[in-house]
């Protein structure tokens, strides 16, 4: 199947106001990048969110940088590495991963 296009500056803009838990990162290096950040209740909750968006990334075939940070935070990172920047693979798993009501 063959990959989606990068996005240009408006479809950003347009996507991300649809994912209010997201925001543009480096946007003036490349690759750019979306990203958010969510804090939950503990340690075996974060690594439960890890293993939640993984499942959803697995399913997609598109994969996020994720890190676990001060024990129960997480920063998910989008990108589409073979494109060198964002196209609609990451927005619409960033729908999907908000989906998950870690926010």
């Amino acid at each position: 199947m063959p990959r989606p296009e990068l996005l240009n500056d408006s479809d950003i803009t347009y996507n991300l106001e649809k994912l209010p838990n997201w925001q543009l990162v480096d946007s003036t290096v490349p690759p750019r990048k979306i990203e958010c950040e969510v804090a939950l209740p503990n340690f075996a909750a974060a690594i439960g969110a890890i293993n939640a968006i993984a499942v959803l990334a697995e399913a997609a075939d598109h994969h996020p940088d994720i890190l676990l940070y001060a024990w129960n935070h997480l920063r998910i990172t989008l990108s589409t590495h073979d494109r060198g920047g964002l196209t609609e693979l990451d927005f619409t798993l960033a729908a999907k991963i908000d989906e998950l009501g870690l926010f």
